[in-house]
């Protein structure tokens, strides 16, 4: 287990120690209306109420647990259990369960925090017939985004990560070749033709093509100077 998940649950664990009545009053709540999936905004509005219903409760306002539920993403009721799934930046989830009880903490890997979403909807977890997919392969060299600015703005994101690969080296530049020769109307190419066959090659025809262009006037057909 990583040590920033360690790290999550003993700081969990050490805050609902700290005001541990009030808690258990707030947790109760999650776990009154027996097991379900608790939206954030769920999570949240039970806060607010617990606030406005308790002067007493105000001090967990700034308690960092409560602050903690601002990154919770969902949370699977099963009581007296709640797991809840943290996102505290983009592209790191992080799982905890917590006795609203006992106050007892758990960090959960991934695998056990969809087994106990199994649980909500089978009633047991079965691992004899569980479905297993690996998507791992598929995200070893896939760029992730890691900062917020990136959310909304994948197609940027993905040009810068693909203009620094395929400039680093011009062999990187490969693939655009192959690209560019796929693009064809009625059997010609339109973009390039078979004799360009390296980077280099592309390069100086993009040169001349552009001296070419240049002594031209736009209104000009093409076909005057398709063959030049």
């Amino acid at each position: 287990m990583s040590a920033s998940k360690l790290d999550r649950a003993s700081s969990v664990r050490e805050t609902l120690s700290r005001y541990r009545n009030e808690f258990i009053s707030l947790l109760s709540r999650y776990v009154a209306g027996g097991k379900g999936l608790l939206q954030p905004h769920d999570l949240l509005d039970h806060v607010e109420k617990i606030l406005q219903e308790d002067e007493g409760m105000l001090k967990l306002k700034e308690d960092p647990f409560v602050k903690e539920l601002e990154y919770a993403q969902e949370a699977i009721v099963l009581p007296p259990f709640v797991s809840i799934a943290l996102r505290p930046r983009p592209g790191v989830w992080e799982y905890v369960r917590v006795n609203a009880f006992e106050l007892s903490v758990d960090s959960l890997s991934v695998a056990e925090y969809l087994q106990f979403k199994e649980e909500l909807v089978d009633g047991k977890y079965n691992d004899k017939y569980m479905l297993e997919l690996d998507l791992e392969p598929f995200n070893a060299t896939f760029p992730k985004p890691t900062r917020s600015s990136s959310i909304g703005n994948g197609v940027q994101f993905l040009n810068r990560h693909l203009s620094s690969f395929m400039f680093r080296n011009k062999e990187s530049l490969d693939p655009l070749l192959a690209f560019l020769r796929t693009h064809k109307y009625d059997g010609q190419a339109m973009m390039i033709n078979d004799r360009i066959h390296h980077i280099s090659e592309l390069q100086s025809s993009l040169a001349r093509a552009e001296g070419i262009l240049s002594k031209i006037q736009p209104n000009t057909p093409y076909s005057d100077f398709e063959y030049e």
